[in-house]
């Protein structure tokens, strides 16, 4: 059995800004939950404005990114520094099941309205509050952006240029991963214990602690290098590792055109085939699973001898050739490119699932893909 809307009766009250907290409430939106957001009186979330494009600076429209995080969702507005506000407020969370905040912490137990008074109110209340060092602790009433968290959590170091320079990454890796996915999967647990117990539940995001806790590569990688590992801490820098630049068959390649091909050809399987594509058969014994080692003078040497042969055909020549050996090739498209690309023209949520058998007969087949 399924259904498009799982959350359907799902009361959620929505009073996040910018960017994680209105995106996991988005989540939560698309699954049929109800969600009001609450703005402040005036301008309101900031995200109205940001990178709003001067045709709806001009009508008056909330710009692109707001409207983006905030489909689906009922708004209105409420001063809560007003005690009339505060009474709207409590009301609305006497009906409700779920309360999300970013503020900075102690501001909501300022105004009366945090999770040990408002629980008062609705005793199976889920109050989820997304911080960027959590709600407690040495750094909680820090402000940051996603790249301070990033930055503190050790992750900006792995999204490094060859030089050792970090690059600014262009998504909102913290944000997204840190903040909106575990604000989803905890009030999801949370709502469950809830209604097991009918205690409520608060809830403390820190978008730090989270995407530190989701550094899993570098984190394996310190602990190889305590057991002794060959590559010690070298492997966290760009080019030396197993998923970060260190062997030919995990790289990216500049095509013919100045385009970019990804090659992500990790099991053998998949390298022996892309290197028969190739023409290079010759190249299938050297991968990392036959004791190449990772970032050592070989794997540099094939990724010279990768880059050149990849250099000989445009992007598209490649692509076509490529994509249906299923060898874990792909594009390295434009924002624009993907946005028309023919996989997200149907969102897989769209798409009519598939019903299997009531008793599906084992296979002693392998799987052959990843």
């Amino acid at each position: 059995m399924t259904t498009d809307a799982p959350l359907q009766g799902l009361r959620v009250l929505d009073l996040s800004r910018l960017l994680p907290g209105p995106l996991a409430t988005l989540r939560l939106a698309e699954l049929g939950a109800d969600v009001l957001k609450i703005e402040e009186p005036g301008a309101g979330d900031g995200a109205r404005a940001m990178m709003q494009a001067p045709a709806d600076r001009a009508s008056g429209v909330p710009s692109s990114f707001y409207r983006l995080v905030n489909r689906g969702k009922r708004e209105t507005r409420l001063d809560l520094k007003s005690e009339t506000g505060r009474t709207v407020l409590r009301a609305l969370v006497r009906e409700s099941h779920v309360l999300v905040e970013s503020f900075r912490p102690g501001v909501m137990e300022k105004l009366g309205l945090d999770y040990r008074s408002l629980v008062k109110v609705n005793p199976k209340l889920v109050y989820c509050a997304i911080t960027g060092y959590g709600s407690s602790g040495p750094f909680s009433q820090r402000p940051g952006h996603d790249l301070n968290y990033l930055a503190y959590a050790g992750v900006l170091d792995q999204i490094a240029a060859p030089d050792g320079k970090p690059v600014v990454p262009n998504i909102q890796i913290a944000d997204l991963l840190g903040g909106a996915l575990p604000a989803v999967t905890r009030i999801l647990a949370a709502l469950w214990q809830v209604s097991r117990s009918s205690e409520g539940a608060f809830i403390d995001i820190s978008m730090t602690h989270s995407i530190h806790a989701s550094n899993i590569v570098a984190r394996a990688t310190l602990e190889n290098a305590d057991r002794g590992a060959p590559a010690g801490r070298d492997a966290l820098r760009a080019g030396n590792g197993l998923l970060n630049g260190g062997v030919p068959c995990y790289n990216v390649y500049q095509t013919a055109d100045g385009r970019w091909l990804a090659v992500g050809a990790l099991e053998l399987k998949f390298w022996e085939r892309l290197c028969g594509a190739l023409g290079r058969p010759d190249w299938a014994a050297r991968h990392w699973s036959l004791g190449q080692v990772i970032g050592g003078p070989d794997a540099v040497a094939l990724a010279q001898e990768m880059a050149e042969h990849i250099a000989t055909h445009r992007l598209k020549t490649w692509i076509e050739l490529l994509e249906p050996r299923d060898c874990c090739v792909a594009p390295v498209l434009t924002v624009d490119e993907a946005r028309e690309h023919v996989l997200f023209q149907t969102e897989p949520d769209k798409r009519a699932p598939a019903v299997p058998p009531a008793h599906p007969a084992p296979s002693s087949r392998p799987r052959d893909d990843v």
